[in-house]
């Protein structure tokens, strides 16, 4: 019972995604259409953002109010009328959409979308066993990067094709479809998720007497309980530390950046960019794919296999950043992908394991609430490095964080070879 809901987390995220790329691609175009403004189309991706900030900072009032499949289910559902009343909108608008209707229900899709990824990240340690986590968030890797693979180059296609508002229509059914999944995850009961936890008071981790005692305190508490959470555990301190600062320099990856590296550090054209974005993507759907094969031999190592993780995917981007040839490049991409994913599925395995099961749903709302935050400002101050630095030196900076990253994981990993030997001695 536990790998089928499992299974249908897998699915209904896997739709939701889908999904969330043939709309955006769809409602770019039209909006560009309508208003005949690159600027008002910049506005998309923006609102989104901005809204699961608040999103993330918010979840933890909801919950305190739902199970965490029923928050799902709330935010899927929500998403699927908000989305339906967004095409109805478009539709009836013909070609003239006031951009704060517009505007106003792609912030509230992205506001119930914001609570998606920490639900999903936490429901997962309660759908699988123990020895199956890593291969889990593997899977989930996968199919979250072929997604992001495939599903730009097709929705461009079948926009050009078939036109906006028929991909809106795909999407819907697409947003159906992870309604549907959704409503067919069972959370395992409170006895069954509790077998085999033993080691968590040798761990450091509270009981669920003592995490269920405080959602009864106030609103405000509950607000900043995800952060306490982090700032008591010297382990998620650490991941979350690493993480930032990993995502201080990831935001090189972004569109903008890669195009300008293309012109002015291989001397090509717009065509090359998009080879270099295929690449990045198919090494980082090649990497899920080793990390789930290769899974027993990791998870015996997990930290030290986050560490390989960072220090490779540091390596190759310095020296990414010194090469003048498309194809080396081409290359150095592809095979960045499986340290870029070693290094994030060992990390959302280790947050996983470092919180007990009422704690993380919290931990990962804040940490989304402030990856965001740093992955917005980020792209403001690199853009800026960039007119101060060159192109080629903002890649240099950006290794240079992952390196960082690695170095701070070197000094905080006697914290988790203590959990090591625990569970070792455990088992």
């Amino acid at each position: 019972m536990k790998k089928h809901s499992f299974y249908w987390l897998w699915s209904s995220q896997t739709m939701s995604n889908a999904a969330d790329i043939l709309y955006v691609t769809a409602l770019t175009v039209l909006v560009l259409q309508g208003t005949e403004s690159v600027v008002s189309t910049i506005l998309v991706p923006f609102f989104r953002i901005f809204s699961q900030i608040i999103s993330g900072f918010l979840a933890p009032l909801m919950l305190r109010k739902f199970r965490l499949p029923r928050l799902m289910l709330l935010s899927q559902g929500g998403q699927l009328l908000f989305f339906a009343a967004l095409a109805w909108y478009l539709q009836s608008a013909e070609g003239l959409p006031s951009l704060f209707v517009v505007f106003t229900l792609v912030f509230l899709m992205s506001f119930l979308d914001g609570w998606t990824t920490p639900v999903r990240n936490a429901l997962v340690p309660r759908l699988v066993e123990k020895d199956w986590l890593m291969r889990a968030n593997g899977l989930i890797s996968v199919s979250d990067q072929t997604v992001q693979f495939a599903g730009w180059g097709i929705s461009g296609v079948l926009v050009a094709f078939a036109g906006a508002p028929r991909v809106m229509g795909i999407a819907f059914v697409l947003y159906a479809a992870a309604f549907v999944f959704t409503a067919l995850i069972r959370q395992p009961s409170r006895r069954e998720r509790l077998e085999g936890r033993t080691s968590a008071a040798a761990d450091g981790i509270e009981s669920d007497q003592s995490a269920d005692a405080r959602t009864t305190g106030t609103r405000r508490e509950a607000l900043l309980e995800g952060w306490k959470l982090i700032g008591r555990s010297r382990k998620l301190r650490a991941l979350t530390l690493i993480d930032s600062i990993d995502m201080l320099g990831g935001s090189v990856w972004v569109g903008a950046f890669t195009l300008l590296f293309v012109q002015e550090a291989l001397g090509q054209g717009e065509e090359w960019w998009g080879f270099i974005n295929a690449s990045y993507f198919a090494g980082a759907v090649l990497g899920g794919i080793l990390v789930v094969a290769l899974v027993k031999k990791f998870q015996r190592r997990l930290f030290d296999s986050m560490l390989a993780g960072i220090f490779g995917y540091a390596a190759i981007t310095l020296v990414y950043a010194q090469t003048a040839s498309p194809s080396i490049a081409l290359l150095l991409v592809l095979i960045m992908g499986p340290f870029a994913e070693l290094s994030m599925i060992s990390r959302r395995t280790l947050i996983q394991q470092s919180a007990s099961e009422e704690e993380l749903p919290k931990v990962l709302s804040a940490q989304a609430t402030v990856l965001n935050l740093i992955f917005c400002a980020s792209l403001l101050g690199m853009a800026k490095l960039a007119e101060m630095i060159g192109i080629v030196n903002l890649y240099v900076y950006a290794g240079g964080m992952s390196l960082l990253a690695f170095v701070i994981g070197i000094a905080v990993r006697r914290h988790f070879a203590v959990r090591n030997h625990t569970e070792d001695s455990v088992q």
